[in-house]
């Protein structure tokens, strides 16, 4: 395995994957140490990027971390789509780039600069949080918008049998389709973790509710460098595990419209034929998408999948993953036989979302393979308008 190690310092500078604009080395990890003048903070901004994509980024990826020891990791980018400038909370920063066997792409080019911290007062956010509830909020809120540069972490962490609840009161973060410049990121764990990412936002509208799976929760608020908005207030308490997880009912469904997340024999022995036309369930489900199976799990008699989107006809509660160009959803078969999904193919999904976002689907939901040929149907569904 290659690996090598670059050192950098002054007021600004660039920083390159090996061999850029070729393709980079295969197997080889490369780290930069950067350090800006004492009292400065580091502010990292991507001019370039395209790394083998992986909506996890897992084969070639870059990390980029605050301080150079032990420091906490800002973030992990592969794919093509830049994300916002990236800022370290002291005057150095580390950059690592790792590649596996089968390289696709040019790698990077990063421009380093120094930049004032801003004012404490102003700066100041993000912390440990382990009171039983409370709230967290950007720098400045409610009196002026957020600062341009900002990167804030909140770790929310409860005792070992309880869950955290996350709810968003007021929301407006720079709007984005895919969230690149600003946006708040949740994470099962205590850590930035793409593979335990809930979702990512940003926009002018709060998220659903959030559970968390286990005790930790880890939010992360990035603001790049140019424009800033209000900002936004949440709030979080514990609450013990046991406690039955209500659904938002499905609006037409045979099923009794009670929390139903658990495989019963009375649903799971319905027929399993989907109720309806595309047409006729649109509206009526909470989100519309195709995609294709990339992995499947039996949990309980469910079965857990994981979804590349292919395209979002109706968004609803979804929670959408984002890395790079990869849309990923996660949608839970309650009757794991009905509807059968297979890794592998692709299909039309539309369902109802659990309250963490969350895809789900019963035995009368409308999920069909999905061909080219539905895709004019679909388009002109798109712009229906639905009255709930």
């Amino acid at each position: 395995k290659g690996s090598s190690e670059g050192v950098v310092s002054g007021e600004s500078g660039f920083i390159g994957s090996e061999g850029f604009p070729g393709v980079y080395p295969p197997n080889s990890k490369c780290t930069w140490k950067i350090t800006v003048p004492e009292g400065k903070v580091v502010v990292l901004s991507f001019r370039y990027l395209d790394l083998e994509s992986d909506n996890l980024c897992r084969y070639d990826f870059v990390d980029i971390y605050s301080g150079h020891a032990n420091g906490q990791r800002i973030g992990r980018f592969c794919g093509t789509v830049k994300p916002g400038a990236l800022v370290s909370s002291s005057n150095k920063m580390l950059v690592q780039m790792t590649s596996d066997a089968n390289t696709a792409g040019s790698g990077f080019i990063a421009k380093f600069s120094a930049a004032e911290p801003h004012e404490r007062g102003d700066q100041y956010c993000g912390g440990r949080l382990e009171k039983p509830s409370g709230s967290f909020q950007t720098p400045n809120w409610p009196e002026r918008d957020y600062p341009a540069g900002v990167t804030c972490s909140w770790h929310i962490v409860a005792p070992k049998n309880q869950l955290i609840e996350l709810k968003f009161e007021k929301f407006d973060v720079e709007r984005d389709n895919y969230c690149r410049y600003d946006y708040v990121a949740v994470f099962n764990g205590g850590e930035i973790n793409d593979a335990k990412r809930i979702g990512k936002y940003c926009g002018d509208s709060p998220p659903a509710p959030i559970l968390s799976e286990k005790n930790e929760l880890f939010i992360q608020f990035l603001s790049d460098l140019s424009l800033t908005a209000d900002g936004f207030i949440g709030h979080y308490k514990f609450r013990p595990k046991k406690l039955p997880t209500t659904t938002v009912p499905p609006t037409t469904t045979t099923v009794p419209a009670t929390s139903v997340s658990k495989p019963t024999v009375a649903l799971c022995q319905q027929k399993c034929k989907r109720s309806g036309t595309l047409e006729s369930n649109y509206c009526s489900s909470n989100f519309v998408i195709t995609g294709t199976v990339i992995s499947t799990i039996t949990r309980a008699g469910s079965l857990h999948a994981t979804i590349s989107i292919i395209n979002v006809y109706k968004e609803g509660n979804l929670a959408i993953q984002q890395a790079g160009k990869n849309m990923s959803a996660k949608i839970i078969a309650v009757c794991k036989q009905c509807p059968l999904i297979r890794r592998g193919l692709n299909y039309i999904i539309m369902g109802q979302v659990e309250e963490d976002g969350r895809g789900k689907i019963f035995p009368n939901s409308f999920v069909m393979s999905f061909k080219t040929k539905n895709q004019k149907i679909l388009n002109a569904l798109k712009n229906k308008t639905c009255y709930n």
